[in-house]
């Protein structure tokens, strides 16, 4: 392994992540929300209100943090010009043929000349087990004399445990945004992979697509 990739991966903090929740360094546990969004400046002055102080008061009801995470990126069109250049490829019609080409280099000039972004929202809810002397030393005695497959059935009744906890953190996130108008949903094992893959890859979303034959 090359020394820079080790060395970056001493700064990413996460071990592993498990049936959708990421597990930290130091075995605490994160669940990521993705929420959409709101545009406030097509609400009335009246429900812009009622909006910010639904929020205000959900925010106020937590008894722990959380944190909101907005992502920024270009939008990739080249998809979508791969499609629509496959489809004027088969297209037999002259009319349309000319015009899904004069679309397909409207789009292409526009994109180069103007940067459309698009926005993806995300709620991180953390859970962090408290461990005191007493609890050490309990699980200590799970551990003393236990063989490797005892003490994976162990680490899993643990971590199912410490995952409950976040679930229902994760409900009541949920629940709040849902009063506040915005819908939300908790990410799988490859979302969660996805969102970490294009923040610590940002320059592979730019790579070369090929055109289908």
């Amino acid at each position: 392994m090359p020394l820079n990739a080790k060395a970056t991966q001493e700064f990413v903090p996460i071990k592993e992540v498990r049936d959708g929740i990421v597990v930290l360094k130091d075995d605490s546990l994160r669940a990521i929300i993705l929420c959409n969004s709101i545009n406030l400046s097509l609400k009335s002055s009246d429900e812009q209100k009622a909006i910010i102080l639904q929020f205000q008061s959900f925010l106020n009801t937590l008894d722990f943090f959380i944190q909101i995470s907005v992502q920024s990126r270009k939008l990739d069109v080249r998809p979508y010009l791969l499609l629509l250049e496959n489809r004027m490829r088969v297209q037999n019609e002259p009319l349309l043929k000319l015009q899904t080409g004069e679309y397909i280099e409207f789009i292409r000039n526009f994109t180069e000349t103007v940067s459309i972004m698009t926005k993806s929202f995300f709620v991180v809810v953390p859970y962090t087990h408290v461990a005191l002397k007493s609890d050490i030393g309990i699980l200590q005695k799970l551990f003393r004399g236990k063989n490797k497959e005892e003490v994976k059935v162990a680490e899993r009744l643990d971590f199912e445990e410490k995952r409950s906890q976040l679930e229902q953190r994760v409900s009541v996130i949920e629940q709040g945004l849902a009063r506040c108008g915005i819908n939300s949903t908790q990410l799988g094992t490859e979302e969660v992979v996805e969102v970490f893959y294009k923040v610590f890859n940002p320059g592979e979303l730019e790579g070369k697509i090929e055109l289908e034959k």
